[in-house]
């Protein structure tokens, strides 16, 4: 049975000036898929997500979000996705169990914020201000907060950059866990082996256009049924492997 589409994008076009930033570029997510936005710097991914988060116009093209039109229904798409903030987004001075009820009250909905914190194993951490945290620490709550609406839709733009591989993993678990829930995720990342290990499917971009979009197996299938050939054997295991192995691999506070 076919899962329903829970974002359309038509022919999507964004101009600055006289540079094309995203070339008509057209794909579909479906429901409870974690999907993959992929590409080199420049390649139009940040202003792909962007605008179906609202937060950028489009030059041309269409957008649908779980039924609803960006042209015409903006407001309604605002209330069914979460957006990832970034660290500036945080008031200095409230701790997290404040922040939550902050952001409660904006969107206008009651939040248990211990439940919240217990889910992304923060729940020690409720009395501490946000700068007070670990890199993988804030990167958990900022994703917290990004489920206070219970939204649809979760839009992740590159939410490992920087972490230490056990902050790393614990954050993959964490995205299973909120997509095993009902969410359909959204993710950019520059880590390959990050979107081959979550994403149900991927769209690679390069200069503005979709150049290739399957499941990443399918995708690998088709580059060595090519004829390519790695360089180097490959392994069973990778150093991260390794590292995780040394270290211990259980969840830790970071």
């Amino acid at each position: 049975m076919d899962r329903k589409e829970v974002i359309t994008v038509k022919n999507l076009v964004k101009n600055y000036g006289h540079f094309e930033a995203v070339k008509g570029i057209s794909f579909s997510v479906h429901e409870g898929e974690i999907f993959g936005l992929l590409g080199p710097n420049g390649a139009g991914k940040s202003s792909t997500l962007e605008i179906m988060e609202t937060l950028r116009k489009k030059t041309s093209g269409e957008v649908i979000i779980d039924g609803y039109n960006l042209d015409k229904h903006a407001d309604k798409i605002k209330r069914i996705i979460g957006v990832q903030l970034q660290s500036s987004g945080f008031y200095p001075g409230l701790n997290l169990t404040e922040l939550i009820a902050l952001f409660g009250g904006l969107y206008n909905e009651p939040v248990n914020a211990t439940q919240l914190l217990q889910l992304v194993n923060l729940e020690d951490k409720a009395k501490n201000k946000y700068k007070e945290l670990s890199g993988g620490q804030k990167q958990r709550f900022s994703i917290a907060t990004t489920l206070i609406n219970k939204p649809r839709v979760i839009f992740l733009d590159e939410p490992t950059t920087g972490l230490d591989p056990h902050a790393r993993r614990n954050l993959w678990d964490l995205i299973r866990d909120i997509r095993s829930k009902g969410a359909t995720i959204i993710i950019t990342t520059h880590y390959m082996d990050e979107a081959e290990i979550l994403c149900d499917r991927v769209a690679i971009m390069d200069q503005g256009k979709i150049i290739a979009m399957h499941s990443p197996d399918q995708l690998i299938d088709d580059l060595v049924a090519s004829g390519f050939e790695r360089p180097k054997e490959v392994k069973k295991a990778n150093l991260e492997d390794v590292f995780i192995h040394l270290t211990g691999h259980a969840l830790r506070n970071e």
